[in-house]
């Protein structure tokens, strides 16, 4: 069966007439005739009633009706897709990213990337770094904004910036007035962090680790505003990426003098690139947005 006498078809079963349908499609009625045939000696019966000159629509027809409009909708809609795929002003990109981004690195960049290609449009989706990490491998998401450098050959990475990392405390806890304070100080006491899987916990794992200490883990989040609630609510203390200026907290921060308290962030996609023309062009807009930023970068 072809899409087009797919078409004939549901044209046919709204009109119920052969010379109309014909009429409307610009065919012959021997060649409606001959694909109504064809259709229905593929699906083993009849779609239509015959009284004379007149057809209706029968109980087959009409479920075959629902699924031929159901299937060649599905198939509009793959084709703009596609279109959209391909169209770097008017795309869909999908872009992954750590929750703590979407606060301030993904809506500022949205905001800028919104001036040079106002008609693309993002599928945004927060997660923690090893669910980012698969989307991207699966191909689910384009690009994913990731902390720190994932160990991951199959994908390409874009070093974009770092950030320094901090101690978070409630007010009135026994580190609230220092300056500054050591990752040895912090091995002292019971921590919030988050999962296994977060890129901040392997960064706060790799602290404590290159210190030659353990941390005591109290309690496990799976959000960084999760964390910082337990914080403020006096649950523990945490090691976080310093706030962004714009980020008011009624929390204490205290710079970890430690010469390796960052993270380095980035963009992830395959190694061959995002597949589609707009996601590629708002990559390219976001590496060329940090390379002439004043900002530490890793060593690619």
């Amino acid at each position: 069966m072809e899409l087009r006498e797919l078409e004939w078809f549901v044209i046919l079963a709204r009109t119920e007439n052969v010379t109309n349908a014909a009429t409307h499609l610009h065919i012959s009625q021997p060649t409606m005739s001959r694909a109504l045939a064809r259709i229905e000696r593929q699906l083993g019966v009849k779609l239509f009633d015959r009284n004379q000159n007149r057809i209706r629509l029968n109980k087959y027809g009409e479920i075959y009706r629902a699924h031929a409009v159901r299937a060649m909708q599905e198939l509009t809609q793959g084709e703009e897709r596609i279109r959209t795929l391909v169209d770097p002003e008017r795309g869909v990109v999908s872009l992954g990213f750590l929750h703590s981004f979407g606060s301030w690195l993904v809506p500022s960049l949205l905001d800028q990337y919104h001036l040079v290609a106002p008609l693309t449009t993002f599928e945004l989706e927060g997660g923690a770094a090893d669910a980012i990490v698969d989307a991207v491998r699966n191909g689910r998401i384009d690009v994913g904004f990731v902390a720190p450098r994932p160990n991951a050959e199959d994908l390409a990475w874009v070093p974009l910036g770092r950030e320094l990392l901090c101690l978070e405390v409630p007010p009135g806890d026994e580190f609230a007035d220092r300056e500054s304070i050591t990752i040895a100080e912090i091995a002292a006491r019971p921590m919030i962090a988050l999962g296994p899987s977060y890129g901040l916990r392997h960064v706060v794992d790799r602290l404590f680790d290159e210190a030659g200490l353990t941390p005591t883990i109290g309690i496990e989040a799976t959000e960084l505003s999760t964390l910082r609630a337990l914080v403020r609510h006096g649950r523990g203390i945490a090691i976080v990426p310093v706030p962004q200026a714009d980020q008011q907290s009624p929390t204490v921060t205290i710079p970890i003098s430690d010469a390796n308290a960052f993270r380095f962030y980035g963009a992830i996609t395959r190694n061959y690139g995002p597949t589609g023309t707009p996601a590629r062009a708002f990559l390219e807009f976001v590496t060329g947005h940090f390379a002439t930023s004043d900002i530490d970068r890793e060593d690619e």
